[in-house]
């Protein structure tokens, strides 16, 4: 069953509720290929998305809720039933953006066939209007075969997290020549295969222009360079969340330390019994 309803205003927290915006569209997010950057955040969370969206052309929900939201070492264990979850709330919770969906490592790689009955299954639960999955050459039949079937799909070259034992690490890639021509030759095959858009992650930024000027689709940098199509970044490192965040990440605003004052704050005044205070109580009735 889906698990994609309408929000409860009347009821949900998450109010109010914004204006619905037309929601933009895959072919539309191409169109944007050379023109203003486009803006990606991912978005876990109903809350995330309604505050996120306004101000976003795509939203990402990505497989790093393994380690943003689970606390798991890496994406690896990240499951379809995961993602389905929080694709539903994020799309519930926006109007205006893409949604783009991260199909997690083991969905898709056996076959092209699998990955269909991935994508379907993601799409389905959550309403949501794209998946993305990782690879290059070795992904473009799959990503031909979801592309001609109706499944819009992102692609994922450079640095690939689902490929982190494989990698070694969370280093940057293509710092030899053939490793820089491997990654080059990885976007052209998922971009010509119909790949409407691509991260390029973490790779050193001669390729990521080179990427950028050899693909038809637009290019989303992260720890890539200011000339691809488009940045994205993980929300909650671009929000100051985390302590530790890779060197790409600018941290926008300081939102651990205003979570951790006001917690402080909030526990003095319980430890000193000044909250609850008269306008948090109930007084009987006459």
């Amino acid at each position: 069953m889906s698990t994609t309803y309408t929000l409860d205003t009347a009821t949900s927290r998450a109010t109010p509720t914004p204006a619905p915006l037309k929601r933009l569209t895959v072919p539309a997010i191409r169109r944007q290929k050379g023109g203003t950057p486009l803006v990606m955040l991912t978005a876990y969370t109903v809350r995330t998305a309604q505050l996120l969206d306004p101000h976003c052309d795509l939203l990402l929900v990505g497989d790093s809720l393994g380690q943003v939201i689970y606390g798991l070492p890496s994406t690896v264990p990240v499951t379809l039933e995961m993602m389905a979850a929080h694709g539903a709330a994020v799309v519930r919770g926006s109007y205006h953006a893409v949604v783009v969906i991260d199909m997690p490592f083991g969905s898709y790689e056996a076959s092209p066939e699998r990955a269909f009955e991935s994508a379907a299954f993601l799409l389905k639960q959550t309403g949501a209007a794209a998946v993305k999955l990782e690879g290059g050459e070795a992904m473009a039949s799959t990503v031909r075969f979801l592309s001609e079937r109706g499944v819009p799909v992102m692609g994922h070259v450079g640095l690939t997290p689902q490929a982190v034992n494989m990698l070694g690490g969370y280093g940057a890639r293509g710092r030899t020549e053939a490793e820089a021509d491997k990654i080059v030759a990885d976007a052209q095959a998922i971009a010509d295969a119909g790949a409407f858009a691509m991260v390029v992650e973490g790779v050193v930024e001669p390729i990521a222009v080179a990427i950028t000027r050899a693909v038809a689709c637009p290019t989303i940098g992260i720890g890539a360079s200011a000339q691809c199509d488009g940045q994205v970044l993980v929300a909650e490192d671009m929000l100051g969340l985390f302590e530790r965040t890779p060197r790409f990440v600018k941290r926008f605003a300081a939102m651990a330390e205003l979570m951790g004052e006001a917690a402080a704050t909030y526990a003095a005044e319980v430890r000193e019994r000044r909250f609850p205070g008269p306008e948090q109580v109930y007084a009987a009735k006459p």
